[in-house]
């Protein structure tokens, strides 16, 4: 019976966990929130006493609360403190990555995880700055970005420093390494006819739930059928009250009866 179903949800953030808390406090023991990285969903849920769910939704990336409070440093719109943790007991803060990184690692992985035509030049004004003063805050890194950069490239369509936020905020929080394990344990915890959802907001997220769910529909014995030929996008009127959510891409697939993993 439908009043008799639980909610299991894991966030790596206690500033979202307590949030929940807050909101679903009404729905008692019938809510289970877990500190946890989605990539662990299998040992968190036994964790709770639950084998197999009935369906999964993955919402990927940052959240806004994150990126509004300049405390977390996850904007470069604000100043603040350069962390971008996620978990804010975790190891390792943007700034460490941008004080640390030898300048090829550093250019790589503004190239790999933000896409940043520029990485070089960008990896190169930092290693330049950093050798002067550490980076402490996300405007010191701003400044250093802008000035690497052509006056038309700081003008253009989106701000000059989205894309080394970007990367630097999925290297900090590991964000793609997560996503193809998490999802092949959620489909393996999920109940024949079960759903899994899956949220992202840029291509290289997207890229990897697309290959992720087609590799579980081509086993010798397929344990997904996907549902979304294509992903789902919101609409323009969604888009107009909520514009963070004009990247968003959806995509679902439904688990099939046969046993396809150990």
């Amino acid at each position: 019976m439908a009043d008799q179903s639980i909610l299991v949800g894991i966030d790596r953030d206690d500033e979202a966990l307590a949030a929940c808390r807050s909101r679903l406090a009404p729905f008692g023991p019938r809510v289970r929130l877990l500190k946890g990285d989605f990539v662990d969903v299998k040992p968190l849920l036994r964790s709770v006493g639950v084998h197999s769910v009935n369906g999964v939704l993955f919402d990927l990336g940052v959240s806004s609360p994150q990126l509004d409070d300049p405390r977390r440093g996850f904007s470069f719109q604000t100043d603040g403190p350069l962390d971008m943790r996620m978990d804010q007991a975790g190891p390792r803060t943007a700034a460490q990555l941008v004080n640390e990184l030898p300048e090829a690692e550093l250019a790589d992985m503004i190239f790999q995880y933000g896409e940043e035509r520029l990485s070089r030049r960008i990896a190169r004004a930092i290693v330049q700055a950093r050798g002067q003063k550490a980076f402490e805050t996300t405007q010191e890194l701003v400044a250093v970005i802008k000035s690497a950069v052509p006056a038309a490239y700081r003008h253009g369509r989106i701000h000059c420093a989205t894309r080394t936020f970007q990367a630097l905020r999925i290297a900090v929080n590991r964000e793609l390494d997560v996503i193809a394990p998490a999802i092949r344990d959620a489909v393996d915890a999920l109940r024949p006819g079960g759903r899994i959802a899956v949220i992202s907001f840029h291509s290289l997220e997207d890229r990897i739930v697309k290959h992720t769910l087609r590799a579980l529909t081509e086993e010798s014995h397929p344990c997904v059928r996907v549902l979304t030929k294509k992903p789902q996008i919101p609409s323009e009127t969604e888009c107009r009250e909520n514009p963070r959510a004009r990247s968003a891409k959806l995509r679902v697939a439904e688990r099939l009866p046969q046993e396809c993993f150990a």
